[in-house]
């Protein structure tokens, strides 16, 4: 896969983990796992990526006698996953082009 293109994916993927609730580093792994494989050493810069495109805020707290960074989402983030949901029926559409007369058996 196009690396800027999984890049794009994968900062959308981070940001619908925690457009709900404020998450933290290993549960936002955890919660993306099922449908992606990401590692801390990927999902760390894309964090750090996504805070100084003000798409998510960062807050440190005490959890077990540790600190831990709780990541939530801004409106710019929500507006980033809108754009990427209208983003993807454009791709779809292109995809549907790409593969027509092919068996769909995918």
């Amino acid at each position: 896969m196009d690396i800027q293109l999984k890049r794009g994916l994968l900062d959308v993927c981070v940001l619908s983990a925690i457009k709900n609730e404020p998450s933290y580093g290993y549960k936002i792994i955890k919660d993306i796992k099922p449908y992606v494989e990401i590692s801390e050493s990927t999902l760390y810069p894309i964090l750090r990526r996504l805070e100084a495109a003000e798409y998510l805020t960062v807050r440190t707290a005490e959890h077990g006698g540790r600190l831990r960074k709780y990541y939530s989402i801004t409106a710019s983030g929500l507006e980033r996953i809108e754009t990427f949901t209208e983003e993807w029926k454009e791709i779809m559409a292109i995809y549907r082009f790409v593969t027509r007369g092919e068996n769909n058996d995918r």
